[in-house]
């Protein structure tokens, strides 16, 4: 189904993952483009496992942890949730991870990461096969996957997920897991999630120099789709939108699989901007103001509080400027706006409108600027929320915020991954050598 490069090197970083989780501690670095994040995992695996052979890759199908660590710092060198100066992101990886190690009195040597660029493009494949012995096994799903047809992505992109999504044996469909069942015809429905090639590639190579092996990798928008959505949401389908600094990533939820995901290169830090050129102050200055007065609906109150920001011509100290508060809602207004018009067209490209709960969740730290959930309900046209992530064992209430989402969700995929074709025993004659052709969005014939 894909090169075989490629499918090794996801295998391994399960291998690696394993064994990390059966020697009881495994790091999470969410890179962001605000800050990094670490939170090191204490996993005790005989507790609550079944551990299940996939191919030659044996995974726990759960595996009781508690943050024992946790590391955060101002994110460098990184712009739209990818990397762009490789020596300042390293020095940040390596601050967070420093510290989340001696909160956790341990040393972290296999990380999981996630991260918000790479372009994010979603496809919908399909695949059948025989069953041989008339008995599904993990031989047959295996075979299933090879036989996918797969879209031409170009060789610039490569599949950073591949799960399976769906299964019908025989004219039974909807299936989660078909293993064991008796049937004769085999079909599966796959989601493919491609990035920039480059922007993995540099993400790899700037974590092995900080003398870590990356025993996992995953987009931010699917680890915070995990943490914030409620398992009522994932089941009858839901969006989570992870606004983030740099970019604000889409996931959507259905039969608790992702099923698509996107991201708009706009964040917090564009809103940051306008308030720095909109009000003629420093970038540091903007972000304060945006954290401590920051809003987007105005009231007769917000003409009368006035805020003081620094006055680059004042020649005495008691020469201060002051805006408005509703002026500030007007500069941050308009691109909070934009960011979620550009949402609300993938979910429409998507077609989210075909699910039936429709339920959308706001998180990630530019969730919380006053009044977003009502903006967002008005021009989304359906349901919204903000949703912080799920509490876990040990996770200390400073890291409990929308801004961490990604983190927890990476910790809770950790302990519970999913399915993915790479887990599988494919067979490599049949790897990639279907004709390509265009993918269909299988969810909006099959929910």
């Amino acid at each position: 189904m894909m090169t075989p490069s490629l499918f090794e090197m996801q295998r391994e970083m399960r291998q690696r993952r394993e064994a990390a989780v059966k020697r009881g501690v495994v790091g999470i670095l969410d890179i962001g483009t605000s800050k990094v994040v670490c939170l090191v995992l204490q996993f005790a695996p005989n507790l609550n496992t079944e551990p299940s052979v996939s191919g030659h890759v044996t995974i726990p199908s759960m595996g009781a942890f508690r943050v024992i660590g946790v590391g955060t710092t101002r994110s460098r060198g990184v712009r739209f949730g990818e990397i762009s100066v490789m020596d300042e992101t390293e020095r940040a990886i390596r601050t967070a991870v420093q510290r989340a190690q001696k909160m956790a009195g341990t040393r972290v040597d296999d990380v999981i990461v996630s991260f918000a660029g790479g372009r994010p493009r979603s496809y919908g494949l399909g695949g059948e096969v025989q069953v041989e012995n008339g008995e599904v096994s993990e031989r047959d799903i295996g075979h299933a996957m090879a036989a996918c047809d797969v879209p031409p992505y170009g060789e610039d992109r490569q599949p950073i997920h591949a799960m399976p999504v769906a299964y019908t044996l025989d004219h039974e469909a909807g299936l989660s897991d078909p293993r064991g069942m008796v049937g004769s015809r085999l079909a599966v429905d796959m989601h493919m999630l491609t990035v920039n090639d480059t922007v993995v590639q540099n993400l790899l190579h700037c974590v092995g120099r900080c003398d870590l092996e990356v025993a996992g990798l995953a987009v931010s928008s699917f680890a915070s789709g995990i943490s914030t959505l409620v398992e009522n949401e994932q089941e009858l389908g839901a969006a989570c939108i992870d606004m983030g600094a740099g970019a604000t990533g889409i996931s959507i939820f259905i039969k608790k699989q992702l099923i698509y995901a996107d991201a708009v290169r706009l964040g917090g830090d564009h809103i940051t901007n306008d308030i720095r050129q909109g009000l003629q102050v420093p970038q540091d200055v903007a972000e304060r103001i945006k954290t401590l007065h920051g809003g987007l609906l105005a009231t007769g109150a917000d003409d009368r509080e006035m805020i003081e920001v620094p006055n680059p011509m004042a020649q005495w100290d008691n020469d201060r400027r002051h805006v408005s508060r509703s002026d500030l809602i007007g500069v941050m207004r308009p691109r909070v706006e934009e960011i979620l018009e550009e949402v609300r067209d993938r979910l429409d490209a998507a077609g989210f409108e075909e699910l039936p709960h429709q339920q959308i969740v706001l998180t990630g730290g530019s969730s919380q600027i006053p009044g977003l959930d009502d903006v967002a309900a008005r021009i989304l046209g359906r349901r919204v929320r903000i949703g912080p992530p799920l509490r876990v064992r040990g996770l200390p209430q400073m890291a409990s915020g929308p801004g961490f989402a990604a983190a927890v969700g990476l910790a809770l995929h950790a302990s519970f991954p999913q399915d993915e074709c790479w887990d599988f025993e494919m067979p490599a004659d049949r790897i990639g050598t279907r004709k390509m052709r265009r993918a269909f969005r299988w969810f909006r014939n099959n929910w």
